[in-house]
């Protein structure tokens, strides 16, 4: 099932510059949103109710595949009507119920069903999923992601360039891990630990949906795998005050205001990738490591933020690989199921490289 024409949804700092980079590939574009930017873009933009269903249903006659680029809460919807107009579809949600009824669309899709395809889960699980067939036996993978401003101020240490509801929702739903071979479920921001990457030091803790489905994939094949999120030292303890001491955990949506209004995003971001594999070849124990500092970089005619391009950069990467036949074009896509050296070989995947 070849495919040019998409639709994106949800045209914020990452939806636009998806949007952009499809239409750099050479797909036919046309951008969704119910406050559309004024700014001239080049592909075509539509404002529009995109939680109406109707609206959906008639967008989705006219085009191939659809990403969304929404908070995850409508990304149920939209998949729902991406399944019954029988196109593909993409997000990048971390969620794992959103996630878990996409897998069940998808046991009927006549197209590709393909969400968590940004950084984590995303980028992350290729990279992951990479190391662990490097070893004739594998024991263990830990995952870190962590998205900051280079240039810290405050107790905090951080800058909100990604959506709060994210990371509020990560922050305090339940997080799946593979220990000592069996599969669980463990609280966020907890196993906490100290991780230097060039130098910096960081702390790293559980946050929930970054491993995808990897969980449930390498059951039986490998005894840990877990994945944290990375921040400067001190952040942890502080976001457990806020949202258990405070009880901020009871109202998500004032927790989400507030913060971004104590740390609003910056221009001068860094994501720091960490993955570290450890399993036997040939007999011996040995480790592989992915460690990557990926800064705001110029693309698409303009600079953009490094989480900007790390999260639309992947699913672009996913989206051309798709269409190039190297990926499934119907049922469910995991994303450890991606090879990482195609991913690298497409126009966006170079960015990584």
């Amino acid at each position: 099932m070849s495919f040019d024409r998409i639709a994106v949804l949800g045209l914020g700092k990452v939806g636009t510059l998806a949007a952009k980079l499809l239409h750099q590939a050479g797909f036919e574009v046309t951008g969704y949103d119910q406050q559309a930017p004024h700014a001239a873009l080049p592909f075509a933009v539509k404002d529009v109710d995109i939680c109406n269903p109707k609206v959906l249903a008639g967008a989705f006659a006219k085009v191939d595949a659809v990403l969304s680029c929404l908070p995850y809460h409508l990304n149920i919807d939209v998949a729902t009507a991406a399944h019954e107009a029988g196109i593909h579809y993409f997000d990048l949600t971390e969620d794992v119920a959103t996630t878990n009824a996409i897998i069940e669309l998808a046991k009927t899709s006549k197209g590709l069903m393909a969400p968590q395809c940004g950084l984590a889960p995303g980028f992350i699980g290729i990279v992951g999923a990479s190391h662990i067939a490097m070893f004739d036996t594998c024991r263990s993978v830990r995952m870190r992601v962590g998205a900051l401003p280079q240039h810290p101020t405050g107790l905090l240490g951080y800058a909100f360039n990604w959506s709060p509801e994210g990371v509020v929702n990560e922050y305090l739903n339940d997080c799946e891990v593979l220990e000592g071979g069996k599969r669980k479920w463990v609280s966020p921001m907890e196993w906490h630990e100290t991780l230097l990457v060039d130098g910096m030091a960081l702390e790293a803790f559980t946050t929930s949906g970054g491993l995808g489905t990897m969980c449930e994939t390498y059951l039986g094949k490998v005894d840990n795998i877990d994945y944290k999120t990375m921040r400067y030292p001190g952040h942890m303890k502080l976001m457990n005050f806020f949202f258990h001491e405070l009880l901020m955990r009871e109202n998500r949506k004032e927790a989400g205001r507030i913060l971004v209004n104590a740390k609003p995003p910056v221009e001068d971001d860094i994501v720091y990738i960490h993955v570290s594999t450890e399993g036997e070849i040939d007999g011996r124990l040995q480790r592989r490591e992915f460690v990557r500092g990926y800064r705001p970089i110029e693309v698409a005619g303009a600079r953009q933020t490094a989480i900007s391009w790390t999260t639309a950069g992947s699913v672009v990467a996913v989206i051309e690989m798709v269409r190039g036949g190297v990926l499934p074009d119907h049922g469910f896509l995991k994303q450890e199921e991606i090879p990482l050296e195609a991913f690298l070989a497409t126009d966006t995947g170079r960015l990584y490289s």
